[in-house]
This record gives structure tokens, C-alpha cells and sequence, in this order.
């Protein structure tokens, strides 16, 4: 039912270091589940109702059937965070439910990912060993919801750091963006006016000049974004 995320939409995460190097896990953040979810339902066809069971938190996620109209839903529960217990849980449950109706499940065919120590700036803090490195997806290949091929990217050095697969897919050429729609325009003009925010200084910092030319994405992170000031 899902497109594959895209190099862009997937994280990579420190999973263990030792002097001789550090592994790393691939992962995706709410956000992603929610442009997702937009792009294939549109912001009016999905819904997101969290449940407290226990000391549990659990989401459960609802997509409507396009052609019966039927809400589908899919449940699963979250883990704490180490710096924000309940915000931890509630993303953690919500990316989890995602992954029940089938967004991002390819990260879980993932090969084992290790950096050797020569490509990652180690370092010791409190007798084990860390780094300060961030890390990105340089390209991927998925094939029939499994990753084929994955380039891995120190993002200090600029260094390809980790390759799988034969041979690493070929840079696709750069398609025009799709433009923000009136619709989009009138909704988040409203909201920002709603809240008393500034549209202009709000906008800016999506990096455009004017409400007119965002992207269809940053429109939609920009709707997310208000509708989660909203509930604070």
C-alpha cells in the first residue's frame, strides 16, 4: 500500500561502540509516518487515538478504505524515552502502529550496519567508549519491501563510511517539487492566525520567502507543526 521511504526520511541511529568501531540502526521519526499518511489519505483520512493500559501507552492508528470507506485500524504500545517519559512513549506507540500498516517496514530487513574506528571520531566518557558523529543514508535500493543495497554517510567527514549490495543504485534526477495549493495556503493562514503566530516569521523558517512558495511537504510539515502548538 506505501511507497519505500525515501534516503531522506530514513535516521541512523548509534547503536554500540567499542575502540574498534560502533554499529548503527536504522530508523524513521513520526514526522515521516505523518507526511506518509497525508500523502496516501490526505490530512482528513487517517486518524491517531493513544490509550493509557496499565502504565502503557498505546497507539492506535485508523486509515479509511478508499473504496469501501471502512476505518482500518492497527494498535501497538511505546517505550519510554530517556529525556521526555510521555511525549517518548506517545511517538514511540505511534511509530510502532505505523509499522503495523506498513510504513517503513523495510528498515526491518536491514543488514547489520558497523563503521570501522577509521572512518568514526571515538572518544571515552565515563570508561566507554562514544561519538559525537552523525551518520545519514547516502542512497538505498529497496526491492519488494527488502533493502538490497545502502550506502551510509559520516556527515563530519562526508565520507561513504558503509556499503551493501552489489553495486549502489544511480542518483535519480531531481524532479520539481510540487507546489503548495490554495487549500493548504487558507488552512495554514488560519491556523497561525488562531494561535496569534506571526505568518511571516513562521514561514520564514521553513527557509522561504512567502506562504507561496512552499513545497507540498513543507506545507504539510508546517500544518503538523501548528496542529501539535495547537495542543500544548
Amino acid at each position: 500500500m506505501f511507497r519505500d521511504l525515501r534516503a531522506d526520511e530514513i535516521d541512523c541511529r548509534v547503536a554500540t561502540c567499542s575502540d574498534k568501531g560502533c554499529s548503527l540502526l536504522l530508523y524513521k521519526d513520526a514526522r515521516v509516518d505523518m507526511n506518509i499518511l497525508d500523502e496516501e489519505f490526505s490530512m482528513l483520512g487517517w486518524q491517531r487515538e493513544h490509550q493509557l493500559i496499565g502504565d502503557r501507552l498505546y497507539c492506535t492508528v485508523k486509515v479509511k478504505d478508499k473504496s469501501t470507506g471502512e476505518w482500518i485500524s492497527k494498535q501497538d504500545v511505546g517505550t519510554e524515552s530517556y529525556t521526555e517519559k510521555e511525549k517518548g512513549q506517545a511517538s514511540d506507540s505511534f511509530k510502532r502502529a505505523c509499522f503495523n500498516i506498513g510504513i517503513g517496514r523495510e528498515l526491518y530487513t536491514a543488514p547489520f550496519i558497523w563503521i570501522n574506528a577509521a572512518d568514526v571520531n571515538l572518544t571515552q566518557k565515563n570508561g566507554k567508549w562514544t561519538t559525537y558523529d552523525r551518520f545519514e543514508v547516502g542512497d538505498i535500493a529497496i526491492t519488494d519491501k527488502k533493502i538490497t543495497s545502502l550506502t551510509i554517510i559520516n556527515a563530519r567527514t562526508k565520507k561513504t563510511v558503509y556499503t551493501y549490495g552489489k553495486q549502489a543504485p544511480a542518483p535519480k534526477q531531481a524532479s520539481k517539487p510540487t507546489m503548495i495549493n490554495q487549500e493548504a495556503i487558507l488552512t495554514i493562514t488560519r491556523l497561525a492566525n488562531d494561535q496569534g503566530i506571526d505568518l511571516d516569521s513562521f514561514v520564514k523558517s521553513y527557509g522561504v520567502a512567502k506562504l507561496e512558495d512552499m513545497t507540498r511537504q513543507q506545507s504539510i510539515k508546517a500544518y503538523n507543526d501548528l496542529i501539535a502548538r495547537a495542543k500544548k
